[in-house]
C-alpha cells in the first residue's frame, strides 16, 4: 500500500534506520522486554497480591473487555504522550520516537526501552490483574500492533468524517513533522476524539513540506540503537567522538554491515524478477506452440 499509494512520494523500502527498527526495535527488543515485563514485573504484581475483589470485568463478553481497555488503554497513552512532550526528562524516553526523517509502517516500532516498560506494564498489567479473558490480551496487542503499524504508514488515507473518531496517518504523521505548531498537538494513538476533545488537533488541510528538514527533530541524534539510549541518559557530539579510534570503529561497523546486507538482498529481488520473467516468457512461448500444435492436428473444414 506504502508502494502504491504514498502519502510522500519517492520513500525507498530500506530507507534510513530501516535495519535498526526491523532488527533492534521490532525483533531483538521486543523479544527481551517481553521476558522483562511479564516474567519480571507483571507476574510478581500479580502473584504477591489477591485481585479477586478487583475482577469486575470478567463476566463481561470478549469484544466488551477488548473494548474497554481499547478505550481506558488509550486515554492514559493520551496522557502519558502529551506528558512526554512537555516534560525534559521523559521527552528524552520519547526523542527516539521522533529522530526518523522518514516515516513508513515500521517508524511506530522505534521507541525507548524505558518508554516500552512504562507503557506496556500499564498496559497489560490491568488485563491480567482485573481478571480478563485470556484471549483478550493478545487480541489487544495485535490491534496495538496494526494500529501502530498504520498511523505511522506512508499512505495517503483521506478518512472523512472517520477522522473524528479514528486515529489514521492523516493526522499523525503531522505529529512527526518538524513544525513547532505540531509539537504539542495530535497525541491520540488508536481514537483520534481524545485530540479533538482536548483541543489538541492539529491539521492544516495541507501535507508537511516532502523534505528531510520538515520531519523529524530539529538536533542531531544518533541512528545507532545503542547511541540512540546513551544519548537519552548523557549528550555527546558524535563527530568530536570521531576523534577516538574505538568510537570510529564502531561508529563505521553497522552501516558497512547494513550496507552489504541491503544490496545482498536487492540482489536476490533482483534476481527473482529476472527469473519471473523469465519464466513468464518461456509460458507464453510453450503456449504459442502448443497452439499452433492444436491448429495443426484440427484444421479447419474447407467448404
Amino acid at each position: 500500500m506504502e508502494r502504491l499509494y504514498p502519502y510522500r512520494k519517492g520513500l525507498k523500502l530500506f530507507r534510513e534506520g530501516f535495519w535498526v527498527d526491523l532488527v533492534w526495535y521490532t525483533i531483538i527488543q521486543s523479544f527481551f522486554l517481553k521476558i522483562l515485563i511479564f516474567d519480571y514485573i507483571i507476574q510478581p504484581i500479580n502473584t504477591s497480591f489477591d485481585w479477586s475483589e478487583y475482577q469486575f470485568v470478567k463476566h463481561w463478553s470478549v469484544p466488551v473487555q477488548v473494548l474497554f481497555f481499547l478505550i481506558t488503554h488509550d486515554f492514559y497513552i493520551y496522557w502519558f504522550h502529551r506528558f512526554q512532550h512537555s516534560n525534559k526528562f521523559f521527552w528524552r524516553t520519547h526523542e527516539a520516537h521522533h529522530s526518523g526523517k522518514e516515516v513508513d509502517f515500521l517508524e511506530g516500532s522505534r521507541s525507548h526501552a524505558v518508554e516500552i516498560i512504562i507503557n506496556q506494564t500499564i498496559e497489560f498489567l490491568p488485563i491480567i490483574v482485573l481478571g480478563a479473558d485470556p484471549a483478550v490480551l493478545p487480541i489487544k496487542a495485535l490491534l496495538d500492533a496494526i494500529f501502530g503499524m498504520f498511523i505511522h504508514a506512508n499512505i495517503d488515507v483521506k478518512m472523512g468524517k472517520w477522522k473524528y473518531i479514528f486515529n489514521s496517518p492523516e493526522l499523525h504523521l503531522w505529529h512527526h513533522s518538524n513544525y513547532q505548531e505540531v509539537f504539542h498537538a495530535n497525541f491520540a494513538t488508536k481514537f483520534a476524539f481524545w485530540d479533538y476533545l482536548f483541543g489538541t488537533v492539529y491539521f492544516p488541510g495541507h501535507k508537511p513540506g516532502n523534505e528531510r528538514e520538515n520531519w523529524g527533530l530539529y538536533y542531531d541524534y544518533p541512528k545507532d540503537y545503542f547511541l540512540q539510549h546513551a544519548f537519552s541518559v548523557k549528550r555527546f557530539d558524535e563527530k568530536k567522538l570521531l576523534r577516538f579510534k574505538w568510537f570510529a570503529w564502531y561508529y563505521n561497523l553497522r552501516p558497512t554491515i547494513l550496507k552489504k546486507i541491503t544490496h545482498w538482498i536487492e540482489d536476490i529481488e533482483h534476481y527473482f524478477l529476472i527469473e519471473n520473467s523469465s519464466m513468464n516468457y518461456r509460458r507464453i512461448e510453450q503456449h504459442k506452440i502448443e497452439e499452433n500444435k492444436d491448429s495443426n492436428n484440427h484444421p479447419s473444414d474447407l467448404t
